[in-house]
């Protein structure tokens, strides 16, 4: 709208390389409508205009056509938005794609043509020799150490890139101290909501929120997924979600659902903080008005450095990065080649492709689809490594955990495919880590046990990995900020009527008037209902709920529970859900009739 060239310029790079990464991995990337809820009559032909726009530049490569909406037609598309002060909505086609999939298949395609790849390698620092004809220093390789085993080596090289994302600066300054910075790390946290929170192909998108940041929430996975914040950082390799930036996106939230629904703390399923590496005069503390765009440069020592950019503009920024180094150490090299070039599993992929693997192996649809949509063509790879279930159906595909698609056979693919940790395989291999902390935590132990027999680990192996993968999750993806909504309700926000219910609820697994109750307590009330349940699960169960971890749950910790399920701190407890569960059968049952108990003789 302010006639930037520049922006122009981005927006058609960015727009031609959305087209051509649907292209290359179109079973990890496809076409999703955005709605943008229009609240005053004015906005409607603005934003339709940029819209337009949008589709205009995009030309022959435009998704599909923008198009308004009427405020019963948007309510009808996405039925959970604010009724209130809605006068229509636009909808717009975006890309969305699995970027961890996406990032494995751009290597792996990288080391089918030929491309040594190195996974969990850390610079120590960079090595140089003298140039003899100018005798200036120059970079000729660097000096690594495997970061698993802690060994270094020597990797010599006629040119060295830095395309280190946030860790650009670090690299830059082992090449020279004096270098002024180029990036400035901003920090996006995203969280990860339950499905219900948007429609299945449908997205929410609104460019101006109360603090004029972008706030989205997309489905994704079949969760939803929601953000976004925007601001300064320090550069980190474990970066945590912080609970106000939780809040402010929770917040945001609420100001586009209807009354209805009721958006809480304790639906947030998972939540991650990344560092986007924006391009920034060393001057500028503002991360919001920073152009989103790449910059290429050669530094006197020869290094390259690419910095900036983002994900969908990835192949290009690597052509700009490859010609620069080619020109300026004199390479020789064959035109670039990536446009169109399609990644490891895109080839053989179609939409129903799906349906061979029920057919061929016996696998549930959803897991079939599942596997289609990440593996792509390779999804045969990971059938074929599926075991026998011994149940009528499925016929092969044992889940990890039961309310996702992933399956054991994808542990022992996603070694093949260079995981060297259990982390790997919750976070990069598969996204269960970023779909539900909890279930992610579930899986481990059998994760690990598969990983270890494969890899042979020893036991002390095996306790290192899991204690490190519980670590990475409770900090890094939100579990310990999920967990703490627990422990921070002190006040206990129950009125007389709700305290004596909850009591009552209490004292029918309590029967002795102990003032706690354990997991024989449970286990007798669940088999008196006919509900069996596994004693390790029951202690699982038991444990969220005791805070001062003494295996115990007394009647105050029991009521500090029932009040953050009441204020929406806690959503899905298992032993409130159970408990309540409980209490309702028995009340069902009602006393027992004389001729039932055998009396009246």
């Amino acid at each position: 709208m302010q006639l930037d060239y520049e922006q122009y310029m981005m927006v058609k790079e960015a727009l031609h390389e959305r087209a051509n990464l649907l292209e290359i991995a179109p079973h990890l990337s496809a076409p999703l409508p955005i709605m943008l809820p229009v609240y005053k009559w004015w906005q409607l032909p603005y934003y339709w205009a940029g819209i337009k726009m949008y589709d205009l530049v995009a030309g022959v490569q435009c998704l599909k056509s923008s198009y308004i909406l009427s405020k019963t037609q948007a309510l009808e598309r996405f039925p959970m938005l604010k009724k209130d002060k809605l006068v229509g909505a636009i909808v717009y086609y975006d890309g969305q794609h699995n970027d961890a999939r996406m990032n494995l298949a751009i290597a792996l395609t990288s080391a089918r043509y030929g491309a040594a790849v190195a996974n969990y390698t850390e610079v120590m620092h960079l090595l140089k020799t003298k140039d003899p004809q100018s005798g200036q220093e120059k970079v000729c390789g660097a000096r690594c150490r495997d970061v698993i085993t802690g060994h270094e080596f020597d990797v010599k090289a006629k040119c060295v890139i830095n395309a280190t994302g946030p860790f650009t600066d670090s690299l830059r300054k082992m090449d020279n101290q004096e270098t002024k910075n180029i990036c400035q790390p901003s920090a996006g946290v995203h969280i990860v909501i339950p499905g219900y929170y948007s429609p299945d192909n449908m997205g929410l998108l609104d460019p101006a929120t109360s603090d004029g940041r972008i706030i989205f929430f997309l489905p994704w996975e079949k969760m939803t997924i929601a953000g976004t914040t925007d601001s300064p950082t320090s550069v980190t390799a474990h970066p945590i979600p912080g609970e106000d930036d939780i809040n402010f996106i929770l917040r945001e939230i609420r100001n586009y659902l209807s009354p209805d629904v009721e958006v809480r703390r304790g639906d947030v399923l998972a939540a991650w903080s990344g560092i986007r590496p924006l391009v920034t005069d060393p001057n500028s503390k503002d991360t919001q008005s920073i152009c989103r765009n790449h910059i290429v440069s050669i530094s006197d020592s020869g290094l390259v450095t690419i910095a900036g950019g983002k994900w969908t503009t990835y192949r290009s920024m690597a052509e700009e990065t490859l010609d620069a180094a080619i020109k300026a150490h004199g390479l020789s090299a064959e035109p670039c080649k990536s446009v169109g070039l399609i990644l490891e599993g895109g080839k053989g992929w179609t939409p129903t492709l799906y349906i061979r693997l029920v057919q061929d192996y016996g696998l549930e649809n959803e897991v079939a689809q599942h596997l289609v949509a990440t593996y792509g063509g390779k999804a045969f790879d990971v059938a074929k490594m599926a075991k026998v279930t011994g149940q009528r159906w499925p016929i092969v595909g044992k889940r990890l955990v039961s309310e996702f698609p992933y399956i054991e056979a994808e542990v022992l693919y996603a070694v093949k495919e260079y995981a060297c940790t259990a982390t790997d395989v919750i976070a990069r291999r598969t996204r269960l880590g970023f779909l539900n902390v909890q279930a992610a935590d579930e899986a481990l132990p059998r994760i690990v046990q598969i990983m270890g027999k494969e890899l042979d680990w020893s036991e002390e192996k095996k306790t290192a990995e899991l204690e490190t993968a519980r670590k990475f999750l409770y900090l890094e993806m939100g579990y310990r900020s999920r967990s703490e909504q627990l422990t921070k309700t002190s006040e206990i926000n129950l009125d007389n009527q709700e305290v004596a219910r909850y009591k009552k609820r209490f004292h029918k697994f309590d029967k002795e008037s102990k003032g706690f109750i354990t997991t024989v307590d449970v286990q007798q009330v669940l088999e008196s209902i006919n509900v069996q349940i596994d004693e390790n699960a029951l202690h699982e169960i038991l444990n969220e709920v005791d805070l001062n971890k003494n295996g115990q749950v007394e009647i105050d910790e029991f009521m500090q529970l029932m009040s953050a399920v009441k204020k929406g701190q806690v959503s899905d407890s298992r032993l409130a859900i159970l408990m309540k569960t409980a209490e309702e059968t028995l009340n069902k049952r009602g006393p027992v009739t004389v001729d039932r108990s055998g009396g009246g003789f």
